[in-house]
């Protein structure tokens, strides 16, 4: 449940759990400005910097950060990249947070902005995203020394240090979070405070920061400025590896034009990276990324396991920059996805009923089973965060982003080194007969099957072929109308029922559905019989995961099943997928150590349109040096160390 609110009559918010206002009673707006803003140098600090990363304890009602994007928004100097980092504990409904902050006209756009992303608030890393990635908010759901610690390493340059009095509420001021927040801090990090507690100025003076007071902003007389400049030079922590020193924007490669080398080349490009993709196809998308359509859905398990927990974050990545790019109805619909449970287990986790988990899926209603011609006893759940999305249009909108270039026909054969005088330290790209294709001090290999070539086979990729089955509704004597479904379905393969084929959502439409799963096969094209046999394989799962629409496709699908070559009214789809040993994706410094400059995001498998973005995003941040998207459990288990 989200955390409620009693509004005193002069409207200001107030916390039962806490027996405190949320702000001052003269208005959180002018606190939010002159404390926090104004009291860690801003917006001058941030004059003509890259980058320039907040932290904040205790996010409230928002109104701090709304106050930094408008001044961010304002000011000609602005950093490219605003990062916004915050603790929050006991998250407030969406409703109360609109509530607050559009009682400030000068907000009201930019927390109606936030307001539509204010949902499925599970503990953990939420990546909300702003002006087009620019603007990056980072909301960690949880106590805040815990998620200060579990975000290590993480670096700021100012420190908004909020939150309900120390008398209140004193772990939030306490030794122990304060000591978190010092190891997130460089030498010279700006922190502001509305409390001048003893206690407070005592302890940060203990964890390295030069403290003063200075005048108050009403009805406070003082108000608390500091800067971390430790006697001792700060340490990091010896729990892992040291990370690959920050990489200011520059030159990229990217290898591979699917939706991988897409992602990654559109989060280095938003940066203001110049990146080059290099593909051996002539057209984007031509892999794997080609599939006619594809269903986008959080994965779900009782004991919400890793898989579960990235594809949130993978989806919610997904459905921002689909908003930002694509043209719902016609490249993408967020309509939601009905999960079939064939094997019968329940699925969702307990905790999740009554809760934010509730925003993501919940147990599948009556009408939803009908709609899809399932029993009303069967397991199955509905992802309202989920939905279909044709992956070319996807790699195509990515790639139109100001500062990349594609390049095709480009068959990269190998990489090698090149330090001279002249460039400096960079990679090379060479075809098979050793020409240069292009050279940069940064490589990204996002080339799906072909990246374990590349990667000189150092880690144990399997390919991994697929053939969807597809068709156009009421194409052909006796094609039908297509599966009579509303929307996509997956569970033993997926169903996608209707995408348009062209830019007219009301013109010729198509149906999707597969995909097979054939390990350790490699070869395109797929010969007669392997056709055939994929139909076989996909009818098979149709009848499984939704026995009404395949009895209505049955007069195509036997069609197709009995002939060495299908039928105009059924066609197929093949392409070579790739997987890491664990099923999750790679994305990381190949090895930051004895091969500087070269990164990999891989390994997508069958779940590209749920994560690529996301780990897009990742490897740029983890490039930069940048707060990370997602929790750091998470990007751990999707490291490259993990192979070694």
């Amino acid at each position: 449940m989200s955390e409620p609110v009693d509004w005193l009559p002069d409207g200001t918010p107030y916390s039962q759990r806490f027996g405190d206002r949320y702000h001052s009673e003269n208005g959180g707006l002018d606190q939010a400005r002159r404390v926090f803003l104004h009291g860690c140098g801003l917006p001058e600090a941030w004059a003509g910097q890259q980058q320039w990363r907040i932290l904040e304890t205790g996010f409230g009602f928002g109104l701090n950060f709304l106050v930094t994007w408008a001044a961010w928004r304002a000011d000609p100097a602005r950093p490219t990249l605003l990062h916004f980092v915050s603790t929050e504990a006991w998250p407030v409904s969406a409703a109360d947070l609109l509530r607050a902050t559009t009682a400030h006209p000068e907000l009201a756009p930019l927390a109606e902005e936030l307001h539509r992303q204010w949902w499925g608030l599970l503990p953990g890393v939420h990546r909300l995203r702003f002006d087009d990635g620019r603007v990056l908010l980072t909301l960690c759901v949880g106590d805040t020394q815990a998620m200060l610690r579990q975000q290590q390493p993480l670096t700021v340059d100012s420190v908004y240090l909020d939150g309900f009095s120390p008398q209140r509420n004193p772990d939030i001021w306490g030794l122990h979070t304060l000591k978190a927040v010092a190891r997130c801090c460089r030498r010279g990090t700006r922190l502001a405070t509305w409390t001048i507690a003893r206690a407070v100025r005592d302890a940060l003076t203990q964890c390295g920061f030069e403290v003063t007071r200075v005048p108050g902003v009403p009805p406070k007389r003082d108000n608390l400025h500091a800067a971390y400049n430790p006697h001792w030079e700060p340490r990091t922590s010896g729990r892992t590896a040291p990370a690959p020193a920050p990489v200011a924007p520059g030159r990229c490669i990217v290898i591979g034009g699917g939706i991988a080398g897409a992602a990654s080349a559109a989060s280095l490009a938003r940066r203001g990276w110049q990146v080059l993709v290099l593909d051996q196809a002539a057209e984007p998308a031509a892999g794997a990324s080609g599939l006619p359509a594809g269903v986008f859905a959080p994965h779900v398990s009782p004991d919400d396991s890793v898989l579960s927990r990235l594809s949130r974050s993978g989806v919610r990545t997904t459905l921002q920059q689909a908003r930002w790019l694509l043209r719902e109805g016609v490249d993408w619909s967020p309509c939601g996805v009905l999960e079939h449970r064939t094997d019968g287990t329940p699925g969702l986790a307990a905790d999740w009923r009554d809760g934010p988990g509730m925003d993501w899926s919940e147990p599948a209603t009556p009408a939803s089973l009908a709609a899809a011609g399932l029993p009303s006893q069967s397991k199955a759940c509905w992802h309202i965060q989920g939905g279909w999305v044709r992956p070319a249009r996807l790699v195509a909108a990515l790639l139109a982003q100001p500062g990349i270039r594609w390049q095709g026909q480009c068959a990269v054969a190998r990489l090698q080194r090149s330090d001279t005088a002249a460039t400096g330290m960079v990679w090379q790209a060479l075809d098979s007969q050793g020409r240069v294709l292009a050279e940069a001090p940064t490589v990204v290999i996002a080339a799906g099957a072909g990246s374990a070539a590349l990667l000189e086979h150092r880690w144990p990729l399997q390919p991994v072929r697929g053939q969807v089955s597809w068709g156009q509704h009421g194409a052909g004597a006796g094609a039908g109308t297509g599966p009579a479904v509303p929307f996509p379905v997956n569970g033993n393969g997926n169903l996608v029922p209707g995408f348009p084929l062209g830019d007219d959502p009301a013109g010729p439409a198509a149906w999707v559905m597969g995909s097979t799963f054939e390990r350790d096969v490699d070869t395109l094209p797929p010969s007669p019989a392997d056709v055939q046999a994929a139909h076989e394989a996909n009818w098979a799962k149709l009848q499984t995961l939704l026995p009404r629409a395949a009895e209505e496709m049955r007069a195509v699908f036997a069609s197709a099943t009995t002939a060495a070559k299908a039928p105009a009214p059924l066609n197929t789809w093949a392409a070579v997928r790739c997987t890491a040993p664990d099923r999750l994706p790679i994305v990381g410094p190949v090895d930051a150590e004895t091969l500087p400059g070269l990164w990999a995001c891989t390994a997508m498998g069958a779940r590209g349109l749920t994560l690529a973005l996301l780990c897009g995003e990742l490897l740029a941040a983890q490039l930069q040096g940048e707060p990370l998207p997602m929790d750091t459990k998470l990007a751990r288990a999707l490291g490259t160390t993990r192979l070694s």
